[in-house]
């Protein structure tokens, strides 16, 4: 009976150390989920101190939550986890791509590469908001434009040479579905865009001459 006891005592100590490390870890990924929706409002706003800022943080939770499941494998790889960091590559990709800067690594945000792929899909949808915001503003067709639209096209021809099962991709194969059809309605919009405007400055320049 007291190595029934001892044994039963050894199992409910790992647990409830497993059961802690878990809640942490939701509570973390929350955090987490918040900053990097934070960190891309700012790179909306072009607040660019701010966004320094809140990838900062967002690198230290990341590293706080990592450090916080290393001993149980299979809550790091569960999904509110992995979540958590897609979003975080999800916020420096999308930065950097704003920025016009170098894209940051798996090895460097410390992200699987499954999930990595994810939040980089993540982000080509993201960067039509930031082209409509340019069409908002009456410049559709400015460099500006066509460049996040070169970004987009380039993130989704990439994406779809992955085609593993989603056992390994965890969902992959959709996302790229899903970065397809925003890559189609935002050239189609830009296309658009550009054309009303050819056409707008063509009547002016007739109005011009009568």
């Amino acid at each position: 009976m007291e190595a029934l006891y001892q044994i039963t005592q050894g199992i409910r100590e790992v647990l409830g150390e497993k059961d802690a490390a878990r809640d942490l870890a939701v509570r973390r990924s929350r955090e987490l989920i918040r900053h990097c929706s934070e960190c891309i409002r700012a790179v909306h706003r072009r607040e660019w101190d701010e966004v320094d800022r809140k990838l900062a943080v967002i690198q230290s939770a990341g590293e706080e939550m990592r450090a916080g499941v290393a001993g149980h494998p299979d809550l790091y790889h569960t999904g509110y986890t992995q979540d958590a960091f897609k979003e975080l590559v999800e916020a420096h990709i999308t930065a950097a791509i704003i920025r016009d800067q170098t894209l940051p690594t798996p090895a460097l945000l410390g992200v699987p590469s499954s999930t990595y792929l994810l939040g980089m899909a993540e982000a080509a949808t993201e960067l039509r908001r930031f082209i409509l915001d340019l069409m908002r503003l009456d410049v559709s067709h400015s460099a500006e434009a066509e460049r996040l639209l070169t970004w987009m096209d380039a993130i989704y021809e990439e994406l779809v040479t992955f085609d593993f099962p989603d056992a390994i991709t965890y969902g992959l194969r959709r996302q790229t579905d899903v970065v397809r059809g925003v890559l189609e309605r935002t050239r189609g919009d830009l296309t658009t865009s550009l054309r009303q405007q050819r056409l707008q400055d063509a009547l002016q320049r007739l109005e011009s001459r009568l």
